[in-house]
């Protein structure tokens, strides 16, 4: 959960980045690093660990001047350690860069530049990206410029800071995709970065929230923005209320849609420091299992309530597909009460964003008296879902306010992907290249959502047809059929419609009944393995007089002629499909709502942690 922060004005910027990045240290980290102007001269410090750390090495040799960056890091690309921490440092010195995201083609790019002489000092992906600008600036670019052009060479999505000696009078700031915010702080001749607005809550209310795709030069006395193409555009300055609670919003008007919009960065967080994206291999530390314990497993039970049971479905295919367990599963609240059969070569798995709901505890119980290993995956840290267990995956999503879970759900999928994984290795059931191919693919998931998001124009329009409707059915087979669940769910939770999910296979066993004009039907028909069957079933509806609406994959035009409404999203690997396909459907389920003049962070009814049976 990267957090970056930079100062540029007449203060001393050591304390402001420190204390910014303290602000942030919520959303965890395994080392912290700054980056200072100093005598024209660009002094940096690094540590793994916590910040403690890095503020006794600044302590003992004390960085002073008024521009500056700072960032915490997970890690993804090499282990924690000095060498890979944030920022990192061009060849000559005179270029710094700290950075949100994953570099998708750090690969070629590092092999490109090895081959013009680059040495390479960190096994870590952003170190592509200063030596890109560097390049740049070498071939005579101005700043602004070299930035520009070498962020275009990248893959991914992406919140960069740039600082260079040689421009001492600004900041370069670029966001590109969802990979995290970036915000710029409006000071009286200062300014402030953040990728997250409570780091700089403190000393400024105006900001200026980067779209994707957007640039901005950042000097002590203002901003100025441009595309990535070189456009100039204007940005919007936002007055952030002092209260916690809108602060914490940011520039979104509610909870919900600021979590939706967080999923990149979440699932970037939840992969990092977990997989290595070169080799294919997965550490999950709290999760303890040897080759024999792995191999002698021979069946997994998930228990979960909700939104993280339909997450458990999707885990399903995951762990069966590359791990060969089979793996069952159960609602929390009913798993005790049938008296299950479990013993030690059982491994009982909870997912709980809480760590509290107490059904699912209770389930956990129940295979702690049974002899059934134990694991959880959790969001919040020190929950007791955490404590029970013998082994752990903290889904690292950040806090969700939103009573109705929409990151949480995507970070706990990638959390069982990479528990698929990890099995998968112990297990011997994946060769070499199919594990480095699941990496590859991992990597490109925290921009494929942010693809996915940015259809939501089209997603608001689509719900001031639909909100009067009174009755969903949503359809959905193989691993996107929970998607229709999860779909279903949401839309019932925020917008109190009534609406269902089903398997599309399962449609004329009875819920065809239904079908009308009053009734929409949400067919989930991306171009895999069962698309010519979902669009029977699409046939089936319209012939019955139904008002479909299709998610497709983009570039799908025949399937307009089949569906009332298309919502797309981009091509994308099966095993990785529902993390993207369910973003729409979040997306759809809020603007209803909204339309609807619901509660949507708060729906009636509901509670964030269901503490009681």
């Amino acid at each position: 959960m990267c957090g970056i922060v930079g100062y540029i004005g007449p203060r001393e910027a050591t304390p402001i980045i420190l204390e910014g990045l303290r602000r942030l240290e919520y959303r965890g980290y395994d080392s912290a690093g700054l980056a200072v102007l100093q005598n024209d001269q660009i002094a940096v410090r690094r540590d793994v660990g916590k910040l403690e750390n890095l503020a006794r090495q600044v302590a003992a040799a004390p960085l002073n001047g008024h521009v500056g960056v700072g960032h915490t890091r997970w890690a993804t690309h090499g282990k924690p350690s000095p060498t890979n921490a944030h920022p990192h440092v061009s060849h000559n010195g005179r270029t710094v860069v700290v950075h949100n995201g994953i570099v998708e083609n750090f690969h070629e790019l590092r092999a490109e530049l090895q081959a013009a002489g680059v040495r390479f000092r960190s096994e870590t992906d952003t170190e592509t990206i200063v030596h890109l600008i560097q390049r740049e600036l070498d071939d005579g670019h101005p700043l602004t410029e070299a930035v520009r052009r070498a962020v275009r060479r990248l893959r991914g999505a992406h919140a960069i800071v740039v600082l260079n000696a040689d421009a001492p009078d600004r900041l370069i700031a670029v966001r590109v995709g969802n990979a995290g915010g970036v915000a710029l702080g409006v000071g009286a001749g200062e300014m402030f970065i953040a990728s997250d607005v409570p780091a700089i809550l403190e000393h400024t209310r105006r900001m200026v929230f980067l779209e994707s795709r957007q640039l901005a030069t950042v000097t002590r006395d203002g901003w100025t923005l441009q595309t990535l193409e070189g456009e100039p555009i204007e940005g919007q300055v936002h007055t952030i209320p002092w209260d916690p609670v809108s602060a914490a919003r940011g520039e979104y008007k509610h909870f919900m849609a600021k979590e939706i919009h967080e999923q990149p960065r979440a699932l970037t967080d939840t992969l990092r420091g977990r997989l290595d994206f070169r080799s294919g291999k997965v550490w999950l530390p709290d999760l303890p299992l040897s080759q024999e314990q792995a191999r002698a497993l021979q069946r997994i039970v998930t228990v979960a309530c909700g939104t993280s049971a339909y997450s458990g479905l999707v885990g399903r295919f995951l762990i069966e597909r590359l791990a060969r367990v089979p793996v069952e599963v159960d609602y929390g609240s009913e798993y005790r009460y049938r008296d299950p059969i479990l013993d030690a070569r059982c491994a009982v798995l909870a997912i709980t964003q809480s760590g509290e709901t107490v059904d699912t505890l209770a389930a956990m119980e129940e295979a702690r008296r049974k002899g059934a290993r134990l694991w959880s995956i959790v969001n919040a840290i020190g929950s007791q879902a955490m404590r029970l267990a013998d082994g752990v995956i903290t889904m690292q999503a950040g806090p969700e306010i939103g009573v109705a879970s929409t990151k949480a759900f995507t970070a706990s999928i990638v959390d069982q992907y990479l528990l698929a994984l990890y099995l998968a290795q112990k297990r011997g059931t994946l060769s070499a290249e199919a594990a480095r191919q699941h990496a590859r693919d991992l990597a490109r998931l925290p921009d494929l959502v942010g693809q996915a998001l940015e259809g939501e124009a089209q997603i608001e329009a689509l719900a001031a047809k639909l909100y009067h409707y009174e009755h969903f059915l949503y359809l959905g087979r193989g691993i996107n059929y929970p998607i229709a669940l999860e779909g279903a769910l949401k839309l019932k939770e925020v917008s109190y419609i009534h609406a269902e999910g089903y398997p599309a296979g399962e449609m004329k066993h009875g819920p065809i009944a239904l079908i009308d004009e009053g009734m929409p039907v949400l067919a989930i028909a991306l171009q895999d393995a069962l698309y010519e069957k979902m669009l029977s079933q699409i046939e089936q509806v319209r012939s019955r007089g139904g008002r479909v609406i299709a998610l497709a994959t983009a570039g799908d035009e025949a399937i307009r002629e089949k569906a009332d409404h298309v919502l797309y999203v981009p091509p994308t690997p099966p095993l990785l499909s529902p993390m993207v396909s369910v973003i729409p459907l979040q997306l759809l389920a809020y603007h209803v709502a909204l339309r609807r003049g619901c509660d949507v962070d708060q729906p009636r009814n509901l509670a964030k942690s269901v503490t009681v049976e």
